[in-house]
Parts: C-alpha cells; sequence; structure tokens
C-alpha cells in the first residue's frame, strides 16, 4: 500500500474527503517525526511503539573493494509492535 492508498483508506473509514485525510496522515507523520527527532518514543497502544536507538560505531567492509573502514555512530529509528499487533498478523484471536 501507498501513502495515495492508504489516504483513500482513511477517507472511506473516517468518511471524511481525501484530502482532510491527506492533512491528518500529514499531520499524523510529523507528529511522529518530530517525536523522534526530539529523541523521545511514541507509543500507540493496540499498535507499537516508534523510539530512537543509538548504534555505535563499528568497523566495516567497502562490499566493492574489501578495504576496512569505520561506519560512524548514529541514531536510528525502531518500531516495535505491540502483541496485539503481532497477534493479528499471524492470525490468532486478540
Amino acid at each position: 500500500m501507498n501513502k495515495a492508498q492508504l489516504i483513500a483508506k482513511i477517507a472511506a473509514e473516517a468518511d471524511i474527503t481525501k484530502s482532510a485525510a491527506g492533512r491528518a496522515l500529514d499531520a499524523l507523520l510529523c507528529a511522529i517525526e518530530e517525536t523522534l527527532v526530539s529523541g523521545e518514543s511514541m507509543s500507540l497502544k493496540g499498535f507499537g511503539t516508534f523510539s530512537v536507538r543509538e548504534r555505535e560505531a563499528r568497523e566495516g567492509r567497502n562490499p566493492r573493494t574489501g578495504e576496512k573502514m569505520t561506519v560512524d555512530a548514529r541514531r536510528i529509528a525502531k518500531f516495535k509492535p505491540s502483541a496485539m499487533l503481532v497477534d493479528r498478523i499471524n492470525g490468532e484471536p486478540s
């Protein structure tokens, strides 16, 4: 599913216009992004938790040359699904 399809589904489910659904989706994505950029986590009950994880610097290899190189430390976004979502994905009753 792409963003346009998601907007159409939101509009149909919520009985709102596609433009209103698009603005609502953009607002949600913006809120998640701002939360993660500030280093905080966001938990949506029954869905999962978005968080930021620190990845330490490490030694890697250039795949083309095989030469050793240092991969810098960085912060990455992480998503952990809720137990309810995992159960639904696996077809188990919630």
